[in-house]
């Protein structure tokens, strides 16, 4: 009992921390990859309710789905900087 009360609080924790971390970080690049965490661990709480279709419901669709998304449209959405740009910058 012990060993599941441990190992909830961890999971909590990573997940209150990555789900400030998606809110608060610039970059969306590390904030998508915090969202992906912070699913993880929502799928970790399932599987300790003893839920597993719902935690591989929960990495399927969410993970690997929408978050697959996300990294699609963040890396066509990207604007690459022109040589212009990177002259004027130095």
């Amino acid at each position: 009992m012990v060993y599941e009360m441990l190992t909830f609080g961890l999971f909590a924790l990573v997940t209150i921390a990555s789900s400030l971390g998606v809110v608060l970080v610039r970059d969306v690049w590390h904030s998508a990859l915090l969202l992906g965490v912070a699913l993880l661990s929502v799928a970790v709480h399932y599987v300790m309710l003893q839920a597993e279709f719902l935690a591989a419901m929960q990495v399927l669709v969410y993970v690997g789905g929408v978050l697959i998304l996300i990294t699609f449209a963040v890396m066509l959405t990207r604007q690459a900087k022109t040589d212009e740009e990177e002259v004027t910058n130095v």
